[in-house]
């Protein structure tokens, strides 16, 4: 769906032939415009379909100072990570965090989203849920005036600010490593494919082997396979097949990855001379594994940062109708033990 361009005090006074501060102190219902006047801008708001800023007028008058953040599992080391990275540039400004948790449930994400727009936020920042197949709830951010700040997994069709990871790249360079290191038979454990961030990490696996001209091969992808337990099953079906994979992707998460590895343990598979794992998000326990997971930092407290100055940066321009930025940061693999060279 195209979005509109929005409709700004501009496109009004450009209308009436009239400053856009007159229509901005009509529309505060300033005494310094006659009622004639402003009547006149109120009707031509309407006929333009201006929906008020609400993001900017609150700033001016001290409003609420508060944001809301909605994250799939706040337990999750990237998305507290990413909330504390918010917290430290708001806070320093004065602003307080409302934090929810969809639990990756739809229906509970909009649950979550309606309750922050009632609580007259001015700011929301989402990640959205695995089990989203609808983003109305989010327009609806949109046309209350409200502004909204996709992070990670986003909703591609709404244009708002995103803030992302080159998920492709980091995919690209995790896959090639393990070529380069003598892997040969490399399984993908994927994430649903409604997700942006799934697809975009399937896509760097296949250009990777591409590049390294090494044959795809469809019994090796495994859908869905992004948590600790159906990265488990997953891996046990794969170890299990005629011709087993050397090394496994778990390119959903390092949840996943510790499946693949207490698996590989139990059938007294060694890692990493004779199965290679690579996980995503650099979560804390990777580095005390046997061996250590190779993993994908996403720079989670520094994508917080963004996230927070990029609010702040907008509020000066809530009024100008420009493209949403989209910004796009570079994760970084950390190679360990579980992928070494082959023997």
């Amino acid at each position: 769906m195209k979005k509109v361009k929005r409709t700004t005090i501009y496109d009004i006074a450009a209308k009436l032939g009239i400053t856009a501060s007159s229509v901005s102190r009509a529309l505060n219902n300033s005494s310094q415009v006659n009622e004639k006047t402003r009547e006149l801008i109120i009707k031509t708001a309407d006929e333009l379909n201006y929906k008020r800023n609400t993001l900017a007028s609150n700033l001016r008058k001290g409003h609420s100072k508060t944001i809301g953040v909605v994250v799939p599992r706040i337990n999750q080391n990237f998305f507290s990570n990413v909330i504390a990275g918010i917290e430290e540039t708001t806070y320093q400004k004065g602003y307080n965090l409302i934090i929810c948790q969809s639990g990756e449930v739809h229906d509970k994400e909009i649950q979550c989203v309606n309750t922050l727009i009632n609580q007259h936020v001015d700011c929301i920042v989402i990640s959205v849920s695995a089990d989203s197949y609808d983003y109305q709830h989010l327009q609806n951010v949109i046309d209350h005036g409200i502004q909204l700040i996709q992070f990670d997994r986003v909703a591609e069709e709404l244009e708002t600010l995103k803030v992302i990871n080159d998920n492709e790249q980091a995919s690209f360079e995790a896959v090639s490593h393990m070529i380069d290191n003598g892997y040969k038979r490399i399984a993908l454990l994927e994430g649903p494919q409604n997700l942006n961030i799934f697809r975009q990490r399937k896509n760097g696996y296949l250009r990777a082997l591409a590049h390294h001209k090494v044959a795809v091969i469809d019994e090796l992808i495994v859908e869905n396979a992004w948590t600790k337990e159906l990265g488990a099953e997953a891996t046990r079906k794969l170890l299990n097949l005629p011709q087993p994979p050397d090394a496994i992707f778990a390119s959903t998460s390092d949840f996943s990855a510790l499946g693949v590895l207490e698996v590989a343990n139990a059938m007294s598979i060694k890692v990493p001379s004779e199965l290679g794992i690579c996980g995503y998000s650099n979560e804390a326990f990777t580095q005390i594994t046997s061996p250590s997971i190779t993993t994908i930092d996403q720079f989670s407290v520094y994508m917080g940062n963004t996230i927070g100055n990029l609010f702040f940066q907008e509020v000066a321009n809530s009024d100008v109708a420009v493209k949403p930025k989209i910004i796009s940061i570079k994760p970084e693999l950390i190679i360990r033990g579980s992928t070494a060279k082959k023997a």
